[in-house]
């Protein structure tokens, strides 16, 4: 790790962690004018979905988002790595496929060496190479604190286009990666975490979610979303409201990196993680056996955290099969969808 400089230093909330409190950007958006709506905008702001999407033509429709943030690591080639990989997994989120990408960078260029922003943009050059996309542009700004991250580009078949408003009761719940990224960051920014968690960390944060491309073929698979800044908790909530539904998590079945639950017990988590369930408690239920370990978790801001899907039962097997071929090996069943006002059950 290039300790030369230390980006979090600079920072005063790192990765999906920086974003503004899910109550507080309620209210914003609630008196925002709308705006002009045409009828090929197929997904707008209407259920704070991942991504826009415009369709060009039958078979044709452009996926369009913009993530970036502060540091959440020190190494630059990992901060940019996972800034990218977050990024980009909005369009996968949609159903979608990348198609090329722009660099958002803001950074203190009198106080970070230019070598350290090289390997900023090289980590999210890596990405993007993985992905099988150019970066084509971008803009830069001197700023007091470092941010990086890019705008995606993707295309979709509005046939295979999946929002987060299509969840049906009954359906299954399945989630590709494991939870505890926000606290594992604060156990990093505390000198607490070994070289095992962190790169358990790198792993995971800069996995890219390619499965969603796959899972926007299947029919059965009714809502798809990403897991970010709101936590596991949160976005499910979205999913609920969206849907007119209700759903049930089993917290046993939650995957949970190396050492998030020892480290939340301590009580190692981060602010937004307290931001996050203000904003939305009201509207969770937790059964007797989540403390407040539990629950940190449950609202940890998880920065390119995993993709959260609603399916038939049916398909439930062929969604945990497409995710085990792109090697990810933690995805699972963590509950169900139910008839109801929409809220969320954890037992």
């Amino acid at each position: 790790m290039d300790m030369q400089v230390r980006l979090t230093q600079f920072s005063h909330g790192g990765g999906c962690g920086c974003k503004i409190a899910p109550g507080v950007l309620e209210q914003i958006l609630a008196k925002t004018a709308p705006g002009l709506i045409p009828k090929e905008l197929l997904v707008g702001i209407e259920t704070s979905d991942d991504a826009a999407v415009y369709r060009l033509n039958d078979t044709q429709a452009i996926v369009a988002t913009t993530d970036f943030f502060m540091p959440i690591v020190d190494d630059p080639f990992d901060f940019g790595a996972i800034a990218a990989t977050n990024a980009i997994s909005d369009v996968y989120a949609m159903g979608g496929q990348p198609l090329f990408a722009l660099a958002l960078v803001g950074m203190p260029v009198n106080q970070i060496p230019l070598d350290v922003i090289r390997k900023i943009l090289e980590g999210g050059e890596s990405v993007c190479a993985r992905a099988g996309i150019p970066i084509a542009g971008g803009h830069t700004i001197d700023s007091v604190e470092p941010i990086y991250g890019l705008v995606a580009i993707g295309l979709v078949d509005p046939k295979n286009l999946k929002r987060n408003s299509g969840a049906q009761p009954g359906d299954k719940l399945i989630l590709g990666k494991p939870l505890g990224v926000g606290i594992i960051s604060a156990a990093l920014k505390k000198g607490r975490l070994d070289d095992t968690g962190y790169q358990a960390m790198i792993a995971t944060t800069t996995q890219l979610n390619t499965p969603g491309t796959k899972l926007g073929k299947l029919d059965q698979v009714h809502a798809l979303t990403d897991v970010t800044g709101f936590g596991l908790l949160g976005h499910l909530l979205e999913i609920a409201k969206g849907s007119k539904v209700a759903a049930n998590v089993e917290w046993s079945a939650v995957a949970l990196l190396p050492q998030a639950l020892d480290f939340a017990r301590e009580g190692i988590v981060t602010g937004a993680s307290a931001r996050n369930w203000t904003g939305y408690g009201s509207r969770v239920e937790l059964g007797a056996k989540i403390g407040e370990a539990e629950k940190a978790l449950l609202t940890d801001p998880q920065t390119s955290g995993g993709l959260l899907v609603a399916c038939a039962p049916s398909a439930s097997d062929d969604v945990l099969r497409i995710f085990r071929s792109e090697g990810f090996g933690a995805a699972a069943i963590v509950g169900e969808v139910v008839a109801g006002e929409p809220m969320v059950r954890v037992n």
